[in-house]
């Protein structure tokens, strides 16, 4: 009878330790976008080719485009204008006519500065969504073009949620080492 007590007491108090820690566990991270990699579309240039995803969550059918501009940035002052942010995003490789439709913001994904900021491109098919991340370490660049038929702005986070996961961030860090 002592035994069946004690085992029923452990068993309570396990129950309960593993309830509690159950409830004081950090919710998993919920993103609607789930990007998967598809292959560079653009054709070669000075710079090499990066990485482009397709998300087929909440931002379904954009697309995010990454690269490496090594030596390009201005070595003190890193991105800090828009004008900048217009000339080295690569937005000219998916249409030579885009508009931008706001100021830009500052821009951070991990230890990378930069700006951010949001296009209309007049493509063959209608006007498209764009949003141009240009980020900067020391003399190098990264660049990133988010685009899409969605709405910018879900787009935009969407794309800087994906560029600060560990993956992307250690690809980033070594695409700016030259590795």
């Amino acid at each position: 009878m002592r035994r069946a007590a004690t085992i029923a007491v452990a068993a309570i108090a396990l129950g309960a330790s593993g309830v509690g820690a159950y409830q004081l566990a950090p919710a998993p991270v919920e993103t609607s976008a789930h990007w998967r990699e598809i292959a560079w579309p653009f054709p070669r240039d000075g710079w090499p080719a990066g990485r482009a995803f397709r998300c087929d969550g909440a931002c379904a059918g954009a697309e995010l485009y990454v690269r490496a501009k090594l030596g390009f940035c201005n070595c003190d002052r890193g991105v800090v204008d828009d004008d900048e942010v217009d000339r080295v995003a690569d937005l000219d490789l998916i249409s030579p006519r885009f508009v931008a439709t706001a100021p830009g913001d500052r821009s951070r994904v991990g230890e990378l500065h930069g700006r951010a900021r949001r296009y209309d491109l007049d493509m063959p098919d209608g006007t498209r969504h764009a949003t141009g991340i240009a980020l900067s370490r020391r003399c190098d660049l990264l660049v990133a073009v988010v685009q899409g038929a969605g709405e910018v702005r879900a787009m935009q986070r969407a794309a800087l949620e994906f560029l600060e996961t560990p993956e992307l961030k250690r690809w980033m860090i070594a695409a700016l080492d030259g590795r």
